[in-house]
């Protein structure tokens, strides 16, 4: 049995397909974790969604900023905007059970393997956050995301405020917080303080401001973070984080990661990704 990872698909399935084939994945064999961004901006987003669906319980997907874009945009929360490409998934006859199945997965995700354990996210954790707190705050979503009040919420999610983490939070800027730090942030200050205006690379980070992965006293350093979101970072292999978004739908590629019998035995996988849309177009 073979653990793998993989970054942001958003919407290539022809890549997605590729990738299965290179790493020569067993679905009854091998456990295939996404993080994040399943949908949007590429071409075929139904069919990611219909081959995940189809692949069972050996693919374990999270949801990313893109994922509950197509949640807002599907139940009339939010508009879609001139880049999207989510049409065939809200005009395709079996909406309503790809919809349904991408509500019900988690934010965060941690697994235990080779004496280790890895924590899964799609953007980043709040240096203030434990590897247990990432996941009962990431359940506090889910559990909205998964009631019968999910439209409300979708409603309220979006906003960039509050911009910093108070165990004293409540309601919706509670959850806003969550969602934030959890599919949208890449810098921080060095106080936890997000920032939503910067996409640089880790290494152009604005003054004031580090990658969330290098917070001073961040409390995930001892626990492994695998993670997507930050196309400009590209691939990140690190003793404490993983980044695996290696810009697939802006034309880079769509990349994996094996583990072998611990987590610091990592071999990589990658796909040629043709360009589905230009960055800023």
């Amino acid at each position: 049995m073979a653990l793998y990872c993989v970054g942001d698909i958003q919407g290539c399935d022809d890549a997605f397909e590729r990738l299965l084939a290179t790493i020569g994945f067993s679905p009854s064999r091998d456990t295939l974790y996404v993080l994040g961004d399943l949908v949007n901006r590429g071409p075929d987003s139904a069919a990611v969604l219909r081959r995940c669906i189809t692949l069972g319980d050996s693919v374990r997907p999270l949801l990313g900023n893109h994922d509950l874009h197509l949640l807002a945009a599907a139940y009339g929360t939010r508009r879609p905007s001139r880049r999207d490409t989510l049409q065939d998934i809200l005009l395709a006859p079996d909406r309503d059970e790809m919809l349904e199945w991408l509500r019900h997965q988690p934010l965060a995700r941690r697994v235990h393997h080779g004496g280790g354990d890895l924590l899964m996210v799609h953007a980043g954790v709040l240096p203030q956050w434990t590897a247990e707190e990432t996941l009962a705050y990431a359940g506090e979503v889910e559990a909205v995301l998964q009631s019968q009040e999910f439209a409300g919420f979708l409603q309220q999610m979006y906003g960039n405020s509050p911009d910093l983490w108070s165990p004293e939070l409540q309601g919706t800027d509670r959850l806003r917080v969550i969602v934030n730090a959890l599919t949208r942030m890449r810098f921080c200050s060095p106080e936890g303080r997000m920032d939503f205006e910067s996409t640089e690379s880790a290494s152009e980070a604005p003054p004031g401001l580090v990658p969330w992965f290098d917070a001073p006293g961040r409390r995930t350093l001892n626990t492994l973070i695998a993670f997507g979101h930050w196309s400009t970072l590209g691939w990140l292999d690190r003793a404490d984080v993983l980044g695996l978004d290696t810009g697939c739908v802006w034309g880079g590629c769509l990349s994996a990661v094996r583990f072998g019998t611990t987590l610091a035995d990592r071999e990589r996988y990658h796909v040629e990704c043709p360009q589905a849309q230009m960055p800023g177009a």
